[in-house]
């Protein structure tokens, strides 16, 4: 099912993308129904960025979704890969326990906004590889998806301000 979402920051697109990247900032904020990433890789070459991030769903899942699950937790793995001279990049995930059958990817774009303002636009498409409750199931996680990326970029927005 495709995805997007679009924001507006208070920053140039490489100081956004190098917030976006830091892994102290994206253990400082809380988003809805998970716990605080652990995170799994953090590199930076040049102005190549790559931060792996591993989350645990913590709210309540359907009857469909906990039968398919079991008794595992539900945990993912999201790569961003950006490169902070063009602010392009990609955004990863996927289910940790079943990677085939939960998973998405986006495009991520910063662009420059006025002097000193920056937008991003993420599109991309998530995917539930189970036969009959797949589509279901797409509809239900992709709201939750763009809803938590409303609040990463509110976390932006705040962080960006208080570093003036």
């Amino acid at each position: 099912m495709k995805f997007s979402s679009d924001h507006e920051f208070p920053a140039p697109p490489a100081a956004v993308a190098t917030l976006l990247c830091d892994p102290d900032f994206q253990k400082s904020y809380d988003l809805p129904d998970l716990g605080r990433p652990e995170v799994v890789l953090h590199t930076s070459d040049g102005n190549a960025r790559h931060l792996r991030l591993r989350y645990e769903y913590l709210g309540q899942l359907d009857p469909i979704a906990r039968r398919l699950l079991g008794n595992r937790k539900l945990t993912w793995i999201q790569d961003l890969e950006l490169d902070l001279a063009t602010t392009r990049g990609t955004l990863k995930f996927s289910a940790e326990a079943e990677p085939d059958r939960l998973y998405g990817d986006a495009q991520v774009a910063l662009d420059a906004v006025g002097a000193d303002g920056a937008r991003r636009h993420i599109e991309g498409d998530l995917y539930v590889r189970v036969p009959l409750v797949g589509g279901t199931a797409e509809r239900r996680i992709v709201p939750g998806l763009v809803s938590r990326l409303d609040v990463e970029a509110a976390a932006v927005t705040a962080a960006l301000k208080a570093q003036g």
